[in-house]
């Protein structure tokens, strides 16, 4: 049996989350697939997936080695890529990750008229409320918000003043101490998303200091997705911290307001990276001509609008 094939089979039962799903993605039969794996197995010596009937699980080996397939198997495409240079259309699976709420909202409606444009290209798109390690987890190409890390990555810059906001409800805020300062928030219920700290948050420095303020609190309530933050503090549950965009539609409505927007950070970038190599990809390399500019006109106006928020 073909040992790349074999990883290929390996990486798509990982992708679809078991064994039927990747014989359905792969159009083979579910024997065929556990036949991959166990030949794979045979060959490195070590169990690498824990398999139930419903599911599948990677062993500590499994997890490196799920890391280097998916490396081989992204220099495998890129070599081919290459080679046949400009005569290769956009094709294949591309591979995206983004924050849930712009990647809903703002990415996916760019993302569909681009495969309407490319027949022969697929795609998956990852919602993650997470940072994403592009090459090890087998992504093309990642919207991020925030200031990069140095890095090996490929970023294409797209704009977008995204403003750190602290927000609650008229309600909470008409029932509780007035704030006027970062340090206020210490006599305050805080709902903590857990992307922007679960038991401090940091401001800009007060005049004549140079030292960022830092505010510790003990959450009321820590939840881990953007819509649970924000339904909390609309609620009047307490405050939290989200990103401009995220709030924008309960700021306008007057179902949240934002507070200490004077103590607020610089607000952050916005950009599509890639791995090193893969915009010489032609399915990744068409996605961001045409979502770049796309982009950068949606994040403007996003910008403009969190700026006309107070």
């Amino acid at each position: 049996m073909d040992r790349i094939d074999a990883m290929k089979v390996f990486v798509t039962a990982l992708d679809e989350g078991s064994l039927a799903g990747a014989a359905r993605r792969l159009k083979r039969s579910p024997t065929a697939v556990s036949r991959a794996l166990a030949f794979l197995e045979a060959h490195v010596g070590v169990e690498l997936l824990h398999r139930t009937t419903r599911s599948i699980k990677l062993s500590e080996a499994g997890e490196r080695y799920a890391a280097a397939c998916r490396r081989v198997l992204v220099d495998l495409e890129e070599a081919d890529m290459l080679a046949a240079g400009e005569r290769s259309a956009p094709r294949g699976m591309l591979t995206i990750s983004a924050p849930p709420i712009s990647g809903e909202e703002v990415l996916q409606p760019i993302l569909e008229d681009f495969l309407d444009l490319y027949p022969a290209v697929s795609a998956r798109l990852l919602l993650l409320d997470r940072p994403v390690n592009l090459v090890d987890e087998g992504v093309d190409i990642a919207l991020r918000v925030g200031q990069l890390p140095d890095s090996s990555l490929i970023a294409t810059r797209l704009g977008g003043n995204v403003r750190r906001v602290v927000v609650a409800s008229p309600r909470y805020l008409g029932n509780h101490p007035r704030i006027d300062e970062p340090a206020d928030l210490a006599r305050h219920q805080i709902v903590a998303f857990t992307n922007f700290g679960l038991d401090s948050w940091n401001f800009t420095p007060a005049t004549g200091s140079t030292i960022p303020r830092t505010v510790q609190f003990a959450p009321k309530c820590i939840v881990n997705t953007v819509r649970a933050a924000v339904a909390s503090a609309v609620a009047g549950r307490g405050l939290t911290r989200l990103y401009s965009y995220h709030v924008a539609e309960q700021v306008r409505d007057g179902r949240l307001k934002i507070v200490l927007a004077d103590a607020e950070h610089a607000p952050l970038p916005v950009h599509l990276l890639s791995p090193h190599g893969r915009m010489s990809v032609p399915k990744v390399r068409a996605f961001v001509d045409f979502a770049a500019p796309r982009l950068r006109a949606e994040f403007a106006r996003m910008a403009a609008e969190a700026g006309a928020l107070g």
